[in-house]
């Protein structure tokens, strides 16, 4: 697969990709007429999460009649955001489209997008959900409740149900490469740097193919790390059940001078093993609060990659024999900081 594509180009589309066999050819059906209907020069960087079905096999082979379409493969399953700051770290292109496998956000959409930003002159252009309808009502409600609470903890600069479809400038994706994340969540980061945006509005569609690479943990894990990665909010809750506790035990105190100036008795067991008890579960919950903290200090200070890009179809045509019966490992890995 030899790519006709320059090192600089006007467009890169990125789309991170895990086990997407089943949906690949639908998508480059829809996407393909779409790039070069723009009348620009463009770049498709589809980014291997480490699969471990065909989704390579099936893109180089959708790349021998497609030069523009360039296969990114990550040594390891690294994750949707890894894969996708792969992605922009890579993309040549002087605007950046970042685009799900699934085809929930129509490819039809990028056009819009390019022509909203270049005549608004912006440098961020959303794509934003106007109907969820073909999402469950639990996949709706959560949403909902995410950007609620991601909009107050962060500010009112996110736009609410926008996710990773978005067009950025090359300043934007310069600026995204220098910055030091290694975990970063792009639906919040990006709005936090302030560059001028504007919204393109969508109807979000059914998964044409394939399962959803977003089950209940890595919702939940993706909240945990849009939290604690542009809030200070978890410490807070740790130094208000602190002080609650503290308050209570002051309570406690008073309560146990009082019992004693009356006379009574009390059962001295039972009011010991409830403080120790309470005191106990209090500072087991802040020092699990802190220890997060502290472990995203350690992965920081130990600077380790993210992820390993495996080859990329751009520098390096794999035999074919390797695709195929070698895809655990595609030629020297080249290390790269998310």
């Amino acid at each position: 697969m030899e790519s006709v594509v320059p090192r600089t180009t006007t467009l890169s589309v990125v789309i991170p990709m895990f086990n997407e066999t089943a949906v690949i050819p639908a998508l480059v059906a829809r996407l393909r007429p779409v790039l070069d209907a723009l009348d620009v020069d463009y770049e498709v960087v589809a980014v291997d999460d480490g699969s471990r079905d065909d989704t390579v096999s099936v893109l180089f082979d959708h790349g021998q009649g497609w030069p523009q379409l360039r296969v990114l493969r990550l040594r390891r399953n690294s994750g949707h955001q890894a894969a996708l700051t792969a992605g922009l770290h890579r993309a040549g292109g002087q605007w950046v489209v970042s685009l799900d496998a699934d085809l929930q956000d129509p490819p039809e959409t990028i056009a819009e997008m390019l022509r909203v930003a270049r005549e608004d002159g912006v440098d961020v252009v959303y794509g934003v959900r106007a109907d969820r309808s073909t999402d469950t009502v639990f996949k709706r409600n959560t949403a909902r409740g995410y950007y609620w609470v991601m909009r107050r903890l962060v500010g009112a600069d996110l736009p609410a149900q926008a996710g990773d479809f978005r067009l950025l400038s090359r300043d934007v994706v310069e600026v995204l490469r220098r910055l030091p994340e290694r975990a970063p969540v792009y639906r919040l980061l990006v709005p936090s740097l302030g560059f001028p945006s504007a919204e393109v509005r969508y109807d979000r569609a059914a998964r044409a193919a394939g399962e959803t690479k977003y089950p209940l943990r890595r919702m939940v894990a993706l909240a945990w790390e849009s939290a604690a990665n542009f809030s200070a909010a978890p410490l807070r809750l740790a130094t208000w059940l602190g002080m609650s506790s503290f308050l209570l035990c002051l309570a406690l105190i008073v309560f146990g001078v009082v019992v004693h100036v009356s006379g009574a008795t009390i059962p001295g067991w039972t009011s010991m093993f409830v403080a120790v008890l309470l005191l106990s579960g209090v500072q087991l919950v802040c020092l699990g609060l802190l220890g997060e903290y502290v472990g995203r200090i350690y992965a920081t200070v130990q600077n380790r990659p993210a992820f390993h890009v495996g080859f990329d179809s751009l520098d390096e045509v794999p035999a074919a024999e390797t695709v195929v019966e070698k895809r655990a490992d595609f030629g020297p890995a080249v290390g790269a900081r998310g």
